[in-house]
């Protein structure tokens, strides 16, 4: 079994994307480098944060792996829960049994 990796990527939810978009571009000064109707993406350094429009469920970490259905059941027998999912976006959600969610993503 290969290991999941870690991205630089995070996703947050809010239904106030004008003002959140505003909030990191001004206020925290990070550059915008991604934008679409739905989702912002801000360089911070450390860490690529993606800023999405939808209902709050708090930051989400992205993680790489060779197979997302074998990750994901593997996962689920180790007591993850799915938090969301949608297969058409990809997104598979997961909340680890310590409190972590995470999207399962597949490795390029």
């Amino acid at each position: 079994m290969r290991p999941v990796r870690s991205t630089r990527d995070v996703i947050i939810r809010t239904e106030q994307l004008a003002e959140a978009v505003r909030f990191y571009r001004t206020v925290l000064g990070f550059e915008t480098t991604h934008t679409s109707d739905s989702l912002i993406g801000f360089e911070t350094g450390s860490f690529q944060l993606y800023v999405e429009r939808g209902a709050a469920h708090g930051a989400v970490f992205d993680m790489r792996v060779p197979d997302i259905e074998a990750a994901k059941q593997r996962l689920l027998a180790a007591g993850c829960v799915i938090v969301e999912e949608d297969r058409s976006v990809p997104r598979c959600y997961l909340r680890d049994p310590y409190g972590l969610v995470f999207n399962l993503d597949r490795e390029s």
